[in-house]
């Protein structure tokens, strides 16, 4: 397919790059700016860290004849979300002296950095590995941070899952030198033509891979916000196997009806021994048939509409030597946190604690969030797990401990009770001040709004009743907000789509609902709507699925559906 179109300016950046060294090193040591080259900064995705500036500041700076604020966000590469107590203590001690302060949680299921000076990025990266943590392939064409069930109901399961996920990542990891060399002070090879990248090539993928692994009933990983997702199927607190999810995806691009946010295809179960070849197989196939000359057209889940599941199929089968069994029945009941104290199956319990956004720091004259970790990690025995929700569990907590470790948790505002049910099912990008793409506010301006939104559910009776409210700055999706029940997506400074109609599960897509709206609108539209939610919602419905059978809104479960406006619908607002 890519090749009857020209490639586009990234594939010729990666076929030269060497296996992704290009010219990093040399420009780590210009010290007249505080920037990479742009072909580099394309590069150093793949390293795990992306090139940023404030915007906050762009202006005064270009006024003061300045070049913009450069810094780096890093990602760490941690499959399955698993941090040890020790290992919390590394990086919050480095997160003090390198970077610009805190530990932001992320809806991969990870921890970044921001903030950091390029001088800095060498000493982080070698200084994260001597605890076992790196970042390749945190970002970039390639695989990403494969995310796993945290806290499932059949917590028996958690540590085979876990495995999988760390499998998974380990065996689709990158096999260029490049991170070792230039990170990491390796020998560099004679002769980068001899190396090989078995399963991506010299171009690698044409977009970024996402992949997932959740345990029913919790869709906490959000299964149709990845490429490839596995669904455990489980009998008697026993794994089968699981049911093979493919071309989910959430990005999309404002006034574009040919980018959609879709929900994935199941093709299929397999036995667990062949998670490894079918997942290598579904990133090979989209290799070598993912678009390579439009990047807006170039995710897995468009390959798959475009090819169609069958013979997507085929190639898989192909390729792994698996054939796809019938899928087995599953189902989902809720995309969220279990937050408080869960017991385990072994007797230890696991804390989870609500962090709005992610966000970790000491605040001025507020929660000392970083000091509390570090001395539960003084007094924890078992590891930190961070989930796909920007939430932090401590788990295996000893029942001895319990009440130290909530006490500690509280007193540095990491578990606060009361915190509304609403709230809790919020999440945000990070969006302005750093991120290139926002175009609107949305975790410095969510937790304002959902203040707001609370008013409203309170007075209608509704303070008890989940609704999940996802904002991002850009329709990229980073908050997988088109999964969400109430969705905004910026379209400028102040300004918002407002889209609602998923299911509070993850498993339908959000509609349009009304275009370039600010907060006085938000909320004039929102709460009549609110409002009869509270007065005709049957037994048991959600906030989504009202807006769909009272007909504000269609349902879709087909992201080429996303755009479309059936009749009977144009009067809402669409």
């Amino acid at each position: 397919m890519s090749e009857e179109k020209p490639l586009s300016e990234n594939e010729h950046i990666k076929a030269r790059s060497r296996h992704l060294r290009g010219t990093i090193e040399e420009g780590l040591q210009n010290s007249v700016t505080g920037a990479l080259s742009p072909d580099d900064t394309q590069l150093t995705k793949f390293h795990g860290f992306y090139q940023q500036d404030d915007r906050d500041i762009r202006d005064e700076r270009r006024h003061q004849k300045l070049e913009p604020l450069h810094s780096f966000m890093l990602r760490a590469r941690l499959p399955g979300g698993i941090i040890t107590a020790e290992q919390w203590k590394a990086i919050d001690e480095i997160s003090r002296n390198l970077t610009g302060g805190g530990i932001r949680l992320t809806t991969r299921q990870t921890f970044q950095y921001h903030g950091i000076l390029k001088r800095n990025i060498k000493e982080l990266i070698q200084n994260i590995n001597k605890v076992m943590i790196d970042s390749i392939a945190a970002c970039g064409d390639v695989n990403r941070n494969v995310l796993c069930n945290t806290n499932p109901v059949e917590s028996e399961l958690h540590e085979t899952i876990y495995h999988d996920a760390v499998a998974v990542s380990k065996h689709l990891l990158p096999k260029t030198g490049a991170y070792h060399e230039i990170w990491l002070d390796r020998e560099k090879i004679a002769n980068y033509e001899e190396e090989v990248e078995p399963v991506y090539g010299d171009t690698y993928l044409p977009r970024k891979f996402k992949i997932a692994i959740a345990v029913p009933p919790h869709n906490d990983v959000d299964v149709n916000g990845n490429d490839l997702s596995f669904v455990a199927i489980v009998k008697d607190g026993k794994l089968l196997g699981y049911d093979v999810l493919a071309g989910g995806g959430m990005g999309s691009t404002h006034g574009e009806a040919d980018t959609y946010p879709q929900i994935a295809k199941n093709f299929g179960f397999i036995e667990q021994k062949d998670i490894r070849s079918i997942a290598e197989a579904f990133v090979t196939t989209q290799r070598d048939f993912g678009d390579r000359s439009n990047r807006k057209h170039a995710r897995l889940k468009y390959t798959i509409d475009d090819l169609g599941v069958e013979e997507f199929k085929k190639h898989v089968e192909e390729r792994s030597g698996v054939t796809f069994k019938k899928a087995r029945p599953f189902e989902f009941t809720m995309h969220s946190d279990r937050f408080g104290w869960v017991e385990n199956a072994d007797g230890t319990w696991n804390l989870t604690m609500f962090i709005e956004h992610g966000r970790i720091k000491d605040y001025d004259d507020g929660p000392q969030m970083l000091q509390g970790l570090l001395k539960i990690a003084d007094l924890h025995k078992g590891n930190f797990r961070i989930t796909a929700t920007q939430n932090l569990i401590v788990a295996q907590v000893a029942k001895s401990k319990k009440a130290k470790i909530e006490k500690l948790a509280i007193e540095h505002g990491l578990y606060r009770k009361g915190i509304s049910v609403l709230r809790q099912n919020s999440m945000a990008c990070v969006a302005l001040p750093t991120c290139a793409l926002a175009m609107a506010e949305a975790e410095r301006y969510l937790p304002d709004l959902i203040t707001k939104l609370e008013g409203i559910v309170d007075k209608h009776g509704l303070s008890e009743q989940p609704i999940v409210v996802r904002m991002t700055g850009c329709p990229n999706g980073c908050a997988r907000p088109f999964l969400a029940e109430i969705a905004f997506v910026g379209k400028a400074p102040g300004k918002y789509n407002l889209y609602l109609g998923g299911d509070g599960k993850g498993t339908r897509l959000v509609k349009l609902y009304k275009e370039n709206i600010g907060e006085e609108e938000i909320l004039e539209t929102l709460e009549p709507l609110i409002e009869q939610y509270a007065n005709e919602r049957k037994k048991g419905e959600g906030f989504g699925d009202f807006c769909v059978r009272t007909e504000v809104v269609p349902p879709i479960y087909d992201g080429r559906d996303f755009h479309k406006n059936p009749e009977g619908f144009l009067s809402s607002g669409i």
